[in-house]
């Protein structure tokens, strides 16, 4: 194969793929314009507290694994989606601010993975809170084209999406699906 190709970026939910309402800024500059904007780490917080707050259904934040949960978690009511980077296929540190997100911090705006989504990795973000992705591995485009998610049948440990009440340890439990 000749020539590079950049790799297709795709929007998917566990309603499927969808079109993209959201585009990456680099600064609080974008605002200006029309639309939804997802800020690094300091451009969000750089905002004027009433401008995070009026503006609170454009605003996204995008935290790289490196970045502190704490410097967002009480500003959670201004941010209607937090995209969290995953910049390394071995870099895990962004699975934990997603179940964070939502176990301790209830968080019920729109999570997003970014970066290096892998088919393996897919079912655990799930399970941990997860409802939106920026996929361009080929496989797992391909899988989820196809409506394949993949994942193990049986879990044997807790997770932020609780199954129904059962015998002792209810969580675990066949996946549902």
């Amino acid at each position: 194969m000749t020539g590079s190709m950049a790799a297709e970026t795709r929007l998917w939910t566990p309603e499927g793929f969808r079109e993209d309402e959201w585009t990456h800024a680099e600064s609080a500059e974008a605002l200006a314009g029309n639309g939804r904007f997802i800020l690094p780490l300091q451009a969000f917080l750089g905002l004027d507290p009433e401008v995070r707050k009026s503006a609170r259904e454009r605003i996204g934040v995008l935290l790289q694994p490196g970045d502190e949960l704490e410097k967002i978690t009480g500003l959670l009511d201004q941010l209607s989606l937090v995209a969290l980077a995953f910049p390394a296929f071995n870099d895990g540190r962004s699975f934990s601010k997603g179940e964070l997100l939502r176990s301790r911090h209830h968080f019920e705006g729109a999570v997003r993975a970014t970066g290096q989504v892998l088919v393996d990795q897919l079912p655990h973000m799930l399970r941990l809170g997860f409802d939106e992705f920026e996929v361009s591995n080929p496989v797992l485009l391909k899988r989820l084209e196809e409506g394949r998610i993949g994942g193990l049948p049986v879990y044997y440990q807790p997770a932020v999406d609780r199954e129904a009440k059962g015998p002792k340890y209810s969580w675990r439990r066949k996946r549902s699906g």
